[in-house]
């Protein structure tokens, strides 16, 4: 049996692992941190067409994606789809309802709208809620025979000496493992609060405004900070002003949310996502740079990755 070392514990880690063993690899997953304390477990985690590149390969990963959460939203797994409104304006890239199964998505009526968003479609969509499905993904990947350990790794020379095959899916922390400056940080600030009374929706629209609602099981996610470059990983009570400021320009909630908890991350971005062979060391596979499409993508990623694997 082939063994091959998956590196990283967040839902690119995982999503990989499970592939891998699907086609018949004998996989370990090596982390500094275990998935609970991965940026994966922060996110609202819903599948949702933020950008990142290469394009056309994104949204085919994301259709990919899709169909596994189809098949996964019928099990105890914490995955259920629900309705999503998504903002768009005349100038907006909307190829990825061309992803989605006949009658998954539709134009929004006014009524649907919230203030001030134009246009939007709504669409039938994914939710993974983080603190129910990275336990479901880990738990399935060790009853199939994974094993995980703790371990950091300090270069690309030991990550590749890890096994006979080794995946690279160490997201942000690739910047400086793989020296690789086309790595940024994308941070994020969210406000985890109680339900709201309202479809779950996102505007992306105007550069540096971005604004959404992710309605869960039990609470509400709402974003968001999109700041490049910023390593800045403590919370600020101005953004969370502009967060609920932002909120309140779309007139979706007569009270003011109430706030649970204040979480802050760092999106693994990058000019596109890398997803190839090492140049140097030819053992090893690159699966990372998702941004903030993590779990829109990862499925397609890992299954992809692993038919090329298995045919080596």
């Amino acid at each position: 049996m082939k063994t091959v070392t998956v590196v990283g514990s967040g839902i690119i880690g995982l999503t990989t692992a499970i592939a891998l063993q699907e086609k018949g690899f004998q996989v370990m997953i090596l982390a500094k941190e275990c998935y609970e304390k991965t940026l994966s477990s922060k996110v609202g985690a819903i599948w949702f067409p933020f950008e990142i590149y290469p394009l056309e390969k994104a949204n085919l990963w994301a259709a990919m994606s899709y169909q596994r959460y189809k098949k996964e939203a019928r099990k105890k797994s914490g995955v259920t789809f629900i309705p999503f409104i998504s903002a768009y304006t005349v100038k907006s890239n909307i190829d990825w309802i061309q992803q989605l199964p006949e009658g998954a998505v539709r134009e929004a009526t006014k009524e649907e709208l919230p203030s001030g968003m134009r246009m939007g479609h709504v669409a039938c969509v994914p939710l993974a809620e983080p603190p129910f499905y990275l336990p479901y993904l880990f738990q399935l990947f060790l009853d199939s025979g994974g094993t995980f350990r703790k371990q950091t790794i300090t270069s690309i020379e030991v990550l590749s000496r890890l096994d006979d095959w080794v995946v690279n899916c160490t997201g942000l922390g690739a910047k400086i493992l793989c020296n690789d400056d086309a790595m940024y940080p994308i941070r994020g600030q969210i406000l985890r609060c109680a339900k709201l009374n309202t479809m779950s929706f996102a505007d992306g629209t105007r550069k540096g405004n971005l604004c959404y609602v992710i309605n869960r099981s039990e609470d509400a996610i709402i974003g968001g900070t999109d700041y490049k470059n910023d390593w800045n990983i403590n919370t600020d009570m101005a953004d969370t002003d502009l967060i609920l400021n932002r909120l309140n320009g779309f007139n979706v909630s007569a009270e003011v949310p109430k706030i649970k908890e204040i979480v802050v991350g760092l999106r693994p971005g990058r000019t596109a996502v890398r997803f190839e062979f090492d140049p140097v060391h030819a053992n090893l596979f690159h699966n990372y740079g998702h941004g903030g499409a993590g779990y829109t993508v990862a499925w397609g990623c890992a299954t992809e990755l692993a038919t090329i694997m298995s045919s080596k």
